[in-house]
């Protein structure tokens, strides 16, 4: 108990002082994963929906439109702040509101939302599986769950490598799963996996790292780093201009939506 405590204070740490960093970063906030959400969720208008791990609060904003009310959560009251002003001040969107949660002990009564989304958090959670098993408990039976978070590959050695440059970048990565993983934890919590499919996102190395604050000397050991990856995590991450100012690597996601028994 103590290291997950220690875990999540290390997560509000790092996102109050980075908040405004993820509010405006072009890849939370815009892309195709978040039309993906919406086309495999098909939202209707009478769900009331929870987004957990909100962040900047960009897919709570892209789901508003299409259910009654959505309630942003987030472990982290400046960003829950932050994601209310864009929101709400900056947007005018008025059936967002907004509430301090932990997403392994939602602060919600059972059977209560239609839909839930959590997208690029759960890496973050010390037990992914109470996670998955508080999402169960606050949906309706035959409530949908959207999840989207990092995967890692099946090569045990490339997963781990992966894991650890997250974690260099931003210690208070947890861990990733690989797909297998998250369909048997989704089976644990009693949801039955309806659609899966990879996504991938391409990043600029440099703003990915200046956004959880990495110095010129993080940024050159995950430069060195990735120069001795394995082969595997390699193909996997897939640098392209390595060391020069447009580096990029390969990120991979996991869509999954699951139904609640």
């Amino acid at each position: 108990m103590a290291k997950a405590h220690d875990s999540k204070s290390l997560s509000q740490a790092r996102y109050t002082r980075f908040a405004d960093g993820y509010v405006t970063s072009e890849t939370h906030a815009h892309g195709s994963d978040l039309d993906r959400l919406i086309a495999i969720a098909q939202p209707q208008p009478q769900w009331q929906a929870l987004d957990i791990a909100t962040g900047g609060g960009h897919t709570a904003l892209k789901f508003a439109p299409h259910v009654a009310h959505v309630i942003a959560s987030d472990l982290t009251p400046r960003m829950l702040e932050k994601a209310r002003r864009h929101i709400v001040g900056d947007k005018g969107v008025a059936n967002v509101s907004f509430r301090e949660a932990d997403a392994e002990d939602l602060p919600f009564e059972r059977d209560r939302f239609d839909l839930l989304t959590c997208r690029i958090a759960p890496h973050h959670f010390p037990d992914a599986q109470r996670f998955l098993r508080e999402c169960a408990r606050v949906l309706k039976p035959g409530g949908v769950l959207m999840l989207q978070d990092q995967f890692l590959p099946d090569d045990e050695e490339a997963a781990h490598f992966v894991d650890a440059f997250e974690r260099l970048r931003d210690p208070s990565h947890n861990r990733a799963y690989n797909e297998a993983e998250w369909i048997a934890m989704c089976a644990a919590a009693s949801f039955e996996v309806e659609h899966r499919e990879p996504y991938i996102k391409r990043h600029q190395f440099l703003p990915w790292a200046r956004r959880q604050g990495a110095d010129d000397a993080a940024i050159a050991r995950l430069i060195q780093m990735m120069r001795a990856a394995p082969p595997a995590a390699r193909e996997w991450m897939d640098p392209a201009d390595w060391g020069s100012d447009s580096a990029t690597f390969v990120n991979r996601h996991i869509i999954v939506r699951g139904r609640a028994g």
